[in-house]
């Protein structure tokens, strides 16, 4: 209902804003009534977040306020360019919060809080706009709907864009209101800045107030699924219907802001592994695909433990992620993850996804991608596909060969420039600079020790040290070792599932048992300093390459996938590809062979750590095991009678053809 100008104040010597009631609105002795209003209020209310005023006056037949210069731009203006990140809606939502609870104390509701009356300046949010404010010891009585303010534009008739979307239940319904009124409209402006959209929509009035009234938005987790469950349950909480079942307080919706953006809550872990467990904090985010993989955002920082927060990220739409030779990898810097999805051509290509924004960019170059890694400066990644080792800018490009690399097993870019890579199976790791060039050879085969192939290395942050996986014929001897780059001995280190990672402030992470665990690490002595820590249960694997789904970032972030022994379901199919009969229950299956006669199952199977052979009778629904050797054995082929099947076992050393009776 007003003009507002930027004015310069000579006998102070500031800029300053004037705020007019304009000639046409003046006459209205209610619009009057208002703007005088809200000159009382805000004389009565001093708080860093609030917009000071200066002066009152009228001069001329104008009647004017001085207020506080703001240099910023409204809430709602920086809304159009989409949601803000979690920690902007926290620290302004607290601010505001904090404005709102001085009003509340001094017996003030604001009654038109919504995004236009909120200015984000440099020194944070300023709650402005107090002309439909209410004292409790107003007169005026409660404000119909009729008589709310419109935010432009109107963008066509009938279709409500503006202060209805942040108007409370009993605000509408045309009730004596207090500051709880002010705490719904608080969580419909959280909503807002959390999504980029707006709690409640409607096409006209009356579908809006029934929206308001009756219905409940989708929580915030579902359309941002990086947000903090406990933000979601804060706008849940400030959006009761009933005033008696929302926070009473502004303050209270403060506090809980002020504590999801700190360290966070305790976590009360149970078990005897309590005082092991309080070393480490986390904060857990998931990744979803259409077989509920998820992927878990973990946070090390502190001995104190922190609340455990999950939500969901799905694949780019049309995608869905690829884990069997791919895993999702945060940047060191910990502000993107990079993972491989495939669309419905089953081509992989590489995908960044920014955590802040949680938007994804599909990188063009990079068809058949695997097992990306990022550069030391986060800046690029590297990627095995066609027989090469590449790179990309993370922001997209032209990809360029780095080496030859047949079978990429992994690979670790140091801060020194140089990468550490398995080049295939049945190899010692090689070393190349991130430019190309030269391949070194890095470390051999011990043939004595029947190792198969050593792969994906891990800089240790000396850029000296790294850690590597060796795959062996057997899972009862140390196969995570530590090399140096200067060459000698690698150092036994300890037993695994899966290759292993640093994550600072000081662990080696790895899977042992379906579970991801974290252990004590002195990166100068190369030594464990503790007992490792369970992370996560029934974490993704992949046992017949030796790697886990999960990445570390130099700020503390790790991710990592979990659904490990349900990636896998055996189903009868008709010829359209229309599911008919599923044939076995969800389990970790490879190499799944049908037999001639179509009555037998023959696979691969997890057996701890290693893989057996198993048959499973249809009719019966009855597995059996097959094979029951220490080390991997896969590949099952049947013989045409179904007699016998033929199969690739380490049992002796580097991989033999083993021919068995199956009947």
């Amino acid at each position: 209902m007003g003009e507002v100008y930027r004015a310069r104040d000579t006998r102070l010597n500031r800029d300053v804003a004037i705020k007019i009631l304009p000639q046409e609105l003046a006459a209205n002795a209610q619009f009057k009534i208002r703007f005088e209003r809200e000159a009382k209020i805000i004389s009565g209310l001093s708080h860093p977040h609030i917009c000071a005023l200066f002066d009152i006056g009228h001069q001329s037949g104008v009647d004017y306020l001085v207020l506080e210069l703001l240099e910023g731009e409204t809430l709602a203006d920086r809304l159009t360019r989409g949601p803000l990140p979690i920690a902007d809606v926290t620290r302004y939502g607290t601010q505001i919060a904090e404005a709102l609870d001085r009003a509340h104390r001094s017996g003030v509701t604001h009654r038109d809080l919504k995004p236009g009356n909120i200015m984000l300046t440099k020194s944070g949010a300023k709650l402005l706009d107090f002309g439909l404010a209410r004292h409790e010891s107003s007169v005026l009585g409660s404000q119909s709907p009729e008589s709310a303010t419109q935010h432009k534009p109107i963008t066509q008739e009938g279709t409500i864009v503006g202060t209805f979307q942040y108007m409370s239940p009993e605000q509408l319904e045309g009730v004596d209101t207090d500051a709880r009124s002010d705490i719904f409209a608080l969580g419909a402006v959280l909503y807002e800045m959390a999504t980029g959209r707006r709690a409640f929509e409607g096409k006209t009035k009356a579908s809006l107030i029934a929206l308001i009234v009756s219905s409940q938005p989708p929580p915030v987790s579902q359309l941002q699924p990086l947000t903090p469950p406990a933000l979601d349950h804060v706008i849940q909480h400030c959006l009761e219907k009933d005033p008696d079942n929302r926070w009473q307080s502004a303050k209270d919706v403060a506090e809980e802001l002020k504590w999801i953006s700190g360290p966070g809550a305790q976590v009360q872990p149970a078990g005897g592994q309590r005082k092991a467990r309080e070393r480490i904090a986390w904060l857990v985010a998931a990744l979803a695909t259409a077989a509920s993989i998820a992927l878990a955002i973990l946070l090390f920082r502190g001995r104190a433990p922190r609340e455990k927060i999950v939500s969901a990220i799905l694949a780019p739409p049309g995608t869905s992620l690829v884990f069997d030779t791919a895993y999702a990898v945060l940047s060191p810097d910990g502000k993107r993850l990079a993972f491989v999805a495939a669309g419905s051509d089953g081509k992989p290509f590489l995908w960044v996804r920014s955590l802040a924004s949680g938007t994804a960019q599909l990188l063009t170059s990079t068809e058949g991608a695997e097992f990306p890694f990022w550069s030391p400066d986060s800046l690029s990644l590297g990627f095995f596909a066609d027989g090469k080792m590449k790179k990309v800018d993370a922001d997209g490009g032209p990809a360029e060969r780095i080496a030859d690399a047949l079978s990429g097993r992994g690979a670790s870019w140091g801060p020194n420039g140089d990468i550490l890579f398995s080049p295939t199976t049945g190899d010692g790791l090689l070393r190349v600079s991130s430019q190309g060039g030269e391949v070194r050879p890095l470390t051999k085969l011990d043939i004595t020790k029947f190792d198969t192939s050593h792969r994906f290395p891990y800089f240790l942050p000396d850029g000296e040290h790294f850690l590597f996986y060796i795959q062996g014929p057997t899972t009862d001897v140390p196969n995570i070792f530590i090399g140096s780059v200067k060459g000698g001995t690698a150092k036994p280190l300890m037993i695994a599932d899966t290759a292993a990672i640093y994550a600072p402030p000081g662990y080696v992470l790895a899977v042992r048992d379906r579970a991801l665990r974290a252990r004590p690490f002195d990166t100068k002595t190369l030594e464990f300093t503790g007992e490792a820590v369970t992370i996560a249960d029934n974490v993704q694997t992949s046992s017949n390459l030796g790697f886990g789904d999960f990445s570390a970032a130099s700020d503390g972030k790790l991710t990592y996938s979990t659904g490990g022994t349900t990636r896998s379901r055996v189903v009868w199919v008709d010829r359209t590809g229309k599911e008919v009969d599923s044939i076995a229950a969800p389990g970790d299956y490879y190499d799944v062979r049908l037999s001639p006669d179509g009555n037998r199952l023959a696979m691969a199977m997890d057996v701890g750590g290693r893989l057996n052979l198993f048959l499973y009778d249809i009719a019966r629904r009855v597995t059996t095991r097959f094979t029951f050797s220490k080390r991997n054995e896969w590949g099952p082929v049947w013989s045409p009678d179904g007699d016998s099947i033929l199969y690739m076992s380490v049992e002796k050393g580097q991989g033999d053809l083993y021919l068995k009776r199956a009947i």
